[in-house]
């Protein structure tokens, strides 16, 4: 009776914690997209302004959580050494900064989207560079499967939209080389994000291993890596942004300048003298800009606290198939809540682009049930 009563409650607190994780990866990732979406479609430019506010939010999230003020500011008793984050945080720092900034060369927030789900075959080439990985037949076909869908998203973009048919029947050399561009810029981005997971990965299984080792009192005290990482890859990445403090002075009196959008205030906040002087007693004034850039950056800190939540309790793989799930949401959100760009395309396009996101998703799902299969065979034979 009681082994059962034991049982059951750890089953709950293990689904509890993977719904806490899955709500903080679909709902923040999600809803960062849209937010991020919106912004770039009026200021494809400002993709280093929105990577600096997003990693100035999370590190002021942090700081009174690892960070000593008194007697002087000093940081806390990490537990994984400074070592290790280092390449980590200039691996971030490259990955986060490239993926904002293909938003200037004309990437669709759908082509953006399926492209870094194409990250399986950077992995498995990285696996077997790096780490000497073997792979059956079966999950190279689900990796050409998931390429072949990746491409094809991508070419979906270059095709001419429905209004530019009569005009012309491609799309000018100037505009290709633009999209191509992005594109390389996200490839690069992708290489570096499958780096990243690898030395996340062999970090936190040395983890693992080394609080497995440690009396029981030991491992209770121990609190989650998680949140140090994701402070620790934020925090140290900050002095980087000074190699482009005008680009950012920049970008952010270009949104400053954005047209205002008026909020309404509870009755508790327009009695205030400071805030009603700022528009009518029971509204805000807000540019538009900086409104959605705030909502980027607060679901920034959810998505990103999900995602080194999930990352520090399974497999880099299982990391990539969930948000291979997610990215497939924003996709479906994307294509509805701006079917106006969708509706431009042509039914070639539309085809190819839907197409493509199929076969990549299809595909990681297959990757991921073989890989699994593969796993538990191995075990039966250990």
């Amino acid at each position: 009776m009681d082994r059962n009563f034991l049982l059951g409650g750890l089953s709950l607190a293990l689904a509890w914690d993977w719904t806490q994780t899955l709500t903080l990866i679909f709902g923040g990732c999600c809803s960062n997209a849209l937010t991020l979406e919106q912004l770039t479609l009026t200021n494809p430019h400002a993709g280093s302004l929105i990577t600096f506010a997003q990693f100035l939010f999370i590190t002021l999230h942090g700081l009174p959580k690892f960070v000593k003020f008194t007697p002087y500011p000093r940081l806390k008793p990490r537990q994984i050494s400074i070592l290790p984050y280092l390449a980590q945080v200039v691996l971030f720092y490259l990955v986060s900064l490239l993926n904002n900034a293909a938003f200037a060369y004309k990437i669709p927030m759908p082509v953006h989207i399926v492209f870094r789900s194409g990250g399986l075959i950077i992995n498995m080439v990285m696996g077997w560079l790096l780490q000497g990985r073997r792979y059956p037949a079966r999950q190279i076909i689900s990796v050409l499967v998931i390429t072949s869908g990746v491409a094809l998203t991508t070419l979906s973009a270059v095709t001419p939209r429905s209004g530019q048919m009569k005009a012309s029947s491609t799309a000018s050399p100037t505009d290709i080389r633009l999209y191509l561009t992005g594109i390389s810029i996200l490839f690069v981005a992708l290489v570096f994000s499958s780096i990243l997971g690898i030395v996340q990965d062999l970090t936190y299984t040395a983890h693992r291993k080394r609080v497995a080792e440690q009396p029981q009192q030991a491992q209770i005290n121990q609190g989650e890596p998680w949140q140090e990482s994701m402070f620790y890859l934020h925090f140290l990445s900050m002095p980087m942004f000074l190699l482009m403090r005008q680009d950012l002075a920049s970008q952010f009196e270009s949104l400053w300048l954005s047209p205002s959008i008026h909020l309404s205030l509870p009755p508790t906040l327009s009695s205030i003298p400071k805030i009603s002087t700022l528009s009518t007693p029971n509204s805000l004034n807000l540019p538009s800009g900086m409104f959605i850039l705030l909502l980027n950056t607060i679901t920034q800190l959810v998505c990103v606290a999900g995602v080194h939540r999930l990352t520090s309790r399974v497999s880099s793989l299982t990391v990539t198939l969930v948000l291979v799930v997610r990215k497939a949401v924003s996709l479906l959100i994307s294509v509805f809540l701006f079917s106006d760009r969708y509706d431009q395309m042509d039914l070639r396009a539309k085809a190819m682009m839907l197409g493509g996101a199929g076969m990549v998703f299809v595909g990681t799902l297959a990757y991921s049930v073989v890989a699994k299969k593969g796993s538990a065979e191995k075990a039966k034979k250990d």
